[in-house]
């Protein structure tokens, strides 16, 4: 069993969706953030590594793995607001990081901007997945990313049709 979904909805946004993914997290946001910008502390949770640290504006390049397969796709860092706010592009995507401190830690909120509605329960699937880890990575547990095939023994295919429901 993968457990509760996350506070997920998609809204449109012009031609093209935004996924709205939010979790809460026990700890503040100072101490969330380098997860978020250090490439050694992403390549533990997110579904791609970063060429760079996401610390300043400007080109990098973030990788999807997925086992031996590797898919770099060029980004660009248009914001940096530490420890608040981070955007992003991946590939055609945009990716917005928001950190607001709640009673009890923070509350992540991720914004992902997609091209296709149809990758909304897919995309929603692997955050849930990948926000398990960053979870497990902040409260000190050795972890590893969740990526690519590896999902699918962790309750992907679950995640997505529960998403799929949620969006319908």
């Amino acid at each position: 069993m993968t457990g509760p979904l996350a506070d997920a909805r998609v809204a449109a946004d012009g031609d093209r969706w935004t996924l709205i993914f939010v979790r809460d997290l026990p700890q503040p946001p100072e101490q969330v953030w380098p997860a978020l910008v250090d490439p050694e502390r992403l390549d533990r949770w997110a579904p791609f590594t970063a060429s760079r640290a996401l610390t300043e504006t400007g080109p990098a390049t973030l990788t999807m793995v997925d086992g031996d397969d590797r898919t770099a796709l060029p980004a660009t860092v248009r914001r940096v607001e530490p420890p608040h706010l981070l955007e992003y592009t991946w590939g055609e995507d945009l990716l917005r990081w928001e950190l607001a401190p709640v009673e009890g830690g923070t509350r992540l909120t991720l914004r992902h901007t997609l091209a296709d509605r149809d990758m909304d329960a897919m995309v929603a699937a692997g955050w849930h997945l990948c926000a398990d880890v960053l979870a497990r990575l902040l409260a000190g547990e050795p972890v590893t990313a969740i990526r690519g095939r590896d999902a699918m023994r962790h309750g992907w295919a679950e995640l997505r049709d529960r998403y799929a429901e949620l969006f319908a």
